[in-house]
C-alpha cells in the first residue's frame, strides 16, 4: 500500500508564511470540516457558520505564526478559535436574540468530539485507501457486524483467508495511525 507524503501542520505552516497557496488549500482540506462543525455546534446556522470558518482560516492565511505549536494541536487551536469566533457572532446578534435561551457547548467536551471526528476521519480515509479485499472484510465485520465465519460463509472464501485480510487491514491501519 503507497500512503501519500503529508506535510504536518508545522511545515504548512512555515509555506503559508512563504504565500504558498498550495499549502493554505491544504489546511483547508485537512481542517475546514472540523471549523465548519464547530461553529454550526454554537451557531446552529450553516451561513453563520460558513462565514465563521472562512475567517477563522482567513487568519490563518494572515497571521500563520499566530499558532504556537507547544500550546497544543493545530486543529485544538482552530477548535478554540472557532468557537471564540462563534461566541463573538452571537453576542454581536445579542440585540436581535437574547442569549439566555442559547446553549454553547462545553470547550472540553467538544474538543474530545473533535479529536474523536478527527480520528474517524483518518480512519476512514485509511480504509478507502486499503485493497479491495481487506476493505471489504472490515466493512462486513466492523461496519455490518458480521462474524469472521459469517463472512466467509457470504462470500464463500475460507475462514483463514478473511482473518488474514481483515488482520492486515487493521494492521495497516494501526500502522497509518501510530505514524
Amino acid at each position: 500500500m503507497e500512503v501519500t507524503d503529508k506535510k504536518d501542520d508545522a511545515e504548512l505552516l512555515k509555506a503559508i508564511a512563504q504565500r504558498d497557496e498550495s499549502a493554505m488549500a491544504e489546511v483547508f482540506d485537512r481542517y475546514s470540516g472540523l471549523v465548519y462543525a464547530i461553529a454550526m455546534r454554537v451557531l446552529k446556522e450553516p451561513t453563520l457558520a460558513e462565514d465563521v470558518m472562512q475567517e477563522v482560516l482567513l487568519q490563518v492565511w494572515r497571521s500563520p505564526n499566530g499558532f504556537v505549536a507547544q500550546r497544543g494541536s493545530l486543529a485544538s487551536w482552530l477548535t478554540v478559535v472557532a468557537r471564540n469566533r462563534s461566541i463573538d457572532v452571537l453576542r454581536r446578534r445579542a440585540h436581535q436574540e437574547p442569549l439566555e435561551g442559547l446553549t454553547v457547548p462545553e470547550p472540553r467536551s467538544m474538543a474530545r468530539s473533535v479529536e474523536d471526528d478527527l480520528l474517524m476521519t483518518e480512519v476512514r480515509n485509511v480504509v478507502k485507501s486499503l485493497p479491495e479485499e481487506q476493505r471489504s472484510s472490515l466493512q462486513m465485520a466492523y461496519f455490518d457486524g458480521l462474524s469472521h465465519t459469517e463472512i466467509a460463509e457470504r462470500t464463500g472464501i475460507p475462514l483463514g483467508t478473511v482473518k488474514t485480510r481483515i488482520r492486515a487491514g487493521l494492521t495497516t491501519v494501526r500502522k497509518v495511525l501510530e505514524a
